[in-house]
């Protein structure tokens, strides 16, 4: 199943919230995009339906090894993308913005390419 654009956005959230603190609850991630509890709820459920994160009995959320490899293909192509976008001269906002856009769409071969042609 391929899971869309806002579900590789929570994956890279976990992650990224992962990094900076010891464990990850839905209100960290409600915190993190300003969502309601109950829509980050229902995106839960359906990730742990499909194998993607695991939640333990203290509510923290960890992702599967499924969804770990998806969180990290998109956390590193927003962070080579933004390097890619800031070295043309695009102001760091803007630059971080568009990456988490292009980062959904362009494709493993572009993608490539990019880091290849910017040696990133």
């Amino acid at each position: 199943m391929q899971i869309k654009e806002s579900g590789e956005d929570y994956l890279e959230a976990i992650l990224i919230l992962s990094k900076k603190q010891e464990s990850v609850r839905a209100t960290d991630i409600c915190n993190y995009f300003g969502y309601a509890r109950a829509s980050v709820s229902v995106v839960l459920k359906h990730f742990r339906e499909e194998g993607y994160v695991s939640v333990d009995g203290n509510n923290r959320i960890t992702l599967t090894d499924k969804g770990l490899e998806i969180a990290q293909n998109m956390y590193n192509r927003h962070q080579i993308i933004t390097e890619i976008f800031r070295s043309l001269g695009v102001p760091e906002d803007i630059a971080e913005k568009d990456a988490c856009r292009v980062e959904h769409y362009i494709s493993t071969e572009t993608f490539n390419a990019l880091k290849r042609h910017f040696n990133k």
